[in-house]
């Protein structure tokens, strides 16, 4: 990395953002009961209101939002007549799924041979809010911030339950911003900075599928009483193409990503999938990472196979993502993926569906003045690349939002989840040094974007 005082200054401070980001990993801030005490949460909020006073930060605030979880918010008022940039981040973060897979443990951060820093939420979020934070040292350590900075750190963003978007709806004044940095996306890969152009949509849905008063005897009655597992295992296999394409009545499956690709060879060994088995779907992998709807059965309640008794299921139930690309409409979506479902199961069973989240697709607009200082901060962060424009499968519906809310606002999407930090997956980690290059990127953007407003 070129030597310059604000990398220098990121560089010095690495060690202290470790520690910090050990604490902050540290909570099990999942933002659902049913899988971590609402005090994670609440302790993992104040960790970063505390942090935002300690940088200086007015008017910090916890927001209850519609959904019952907290937002973290505050202002860091700079030079008269700059403008103002928001940054976003998420304290909240995924389940851990199964402990056991985890080569150390989820909610310490642990340094590996790799280098790398491993624990949920290093990457994605938690990271981010260090992120921030370095970049708004750096700046304080050389001179100051040269623009106003607002800070919004999200407790629900993976549940997708939508409490910020509403909370900024009914409080529009509060996020204002002439530039918004998300820092919830990643690098194409590591070392090759990385602006994200588009960002899939999202909803999910709960199917329970009800056959039977109660389980039944499958000797006695199988063969003529209907499986109510059997009946849900026909509903999600039609939600698929023999190639594994995802198949939903109505919904249009074929669009092409134009831009930066992403080679198969690449993305097998990204996604780690074992030899000899073949990528679902057709057309290029960027097409169907980044352009095109990706259905997923992310959990099912049936019998266990451990205690397992010869019966026929009365009951069974699916949750059941669906991403949804940019150009179509998240809403629409949902009902032709209800009106699918309610097709295709069989044998007259009664079906109930529930939608626990929703999101709309988002597309930047990566010619905008904030980009091109965004490229110049990237060329001194990783000296001999330029940032380099990709979509992004997952969603923030917070983007749309805060799109709508501030139409003349500059958006922009950054961060560390590139494919070796696993977000959302087991053995989550981070890669400290894409951390010190991001957050020195960020700390030059706002010089660089203060120095655009003033020509």
């Amino acid at each position: 990395m070129t030597a310059n005082p604000i990398a220098e200054t990121v560089a010095s401070l690495m060690p202290a953002a470790k520690a910090e980001l050990t604490e902050l990993v540290a909570f099990h801030s999942v933002a659902d009961e049913a899988v971590a005490p609402r005090s994670e949460c609440e302790a993992a909020a104040n960790w970063v209101a505390g942090a935002l006073r300690a940088e200086g930060f007015e008017d910090v605030e916890l927001l209850d939002t519609p959904d019952g979880s907290q937002s973290v918010y505050g202002v860091l008022p700079g030079p008269a007549g700059a403008p103002t940039v928001l940054l976003y981040a998420h304290y909240d973060v995924q389940p851990m799924l199964v402990e056991a897979a985890w080569l150390t443990p989820p909610f310490q951060l642990t340094e590996r041979e790799d280098g790398r820093w491993y624990g949920r939420g290093t990457a994605d979020c938690k990271g981010g809010v260090i992120m921030h934070l370095l970049a708004l040292r750096a700046l304080k350590a050389n001179g100051g911030v040269p623009v106003t900075v607002k800070v919004i750190v999200e407790g629900s963003e993976e549940q997708g339950t939508g409490g910020l978007e509403r909370y900024a709806e009914a409080h529009p004044e509060l996020l204002t911003a002439d530039a918004i940095v998300i820092g919830d996306s990643g690098n194409f890969r590591v070392g090759l900075p990385t602006v994200t152009a588009t960002l899939r949509g999202m909803t999910m849905v709960r199917v329970t599928i009800d056959t039977l008063e109660g389980n039944l005897h499958s000797g006695q009655f199988g063969g003529a009483a209907p499986d109510a597992l059997a009946a849900l295992i026909r509903v999600l296999d039609s939600l698929r193409a023999e190639d594994g394409s995802t198949v939903i009545d109505g919904l249009p499956t074929d669009a092409e990503w134009e831009g930066l690709q992403y080679p198969e060879a690449d993305f097998r060994k990204d996604a780690k999938v074992l030899d000899g088995v073949d990528l679902t779907g057709t057309g290029t992998v960027a097409d169907r990472i980044w352009a095109r709807p990706a259905v997923t059965v992310i959990g099912i309640d049936a019998h266990p196979v451990a205690g397992a008794t010869p019966s026929i299921p009365s009951t069974a139930r699916a949750q059941i993502s669906l991403r949804v690309p940019p150009g179509q409409d998240a809403a629409k979506a949902t009902e032709l993926l209800f009106a699918h479902i309610e097709k295709h199961t069989p044998w007259n069973a009664r079906v109930s569906i529930e939608q626990v989240g929703q999101g709309q697709a988002f597309q930047a607009d990566i010619s905008s003045p904030a980009y091109a200082s965004m490229a110049e901060a990237m060329r001194v962060a990783y000296p001999g690349e330029e940032m380099q424009a990709s979509g992004m499968g997952g969603s923030i519906p917070l983007c749309n939002t805060l799109a709508a809310l501030y139409p003349e606002a500059e958006i922009l999407l950054i961060g560390l989840s590139e494919p070796e930090a696993q977000i959302h997956a087991v053995n989550e980690s981070v890669s400290p040094q894409e951390l010190e290059r991001l957050s020195v990127a960020e700390a030059h953007f706002l010089v660089n974007y203060a120095r655009s407003k003033q020509a």
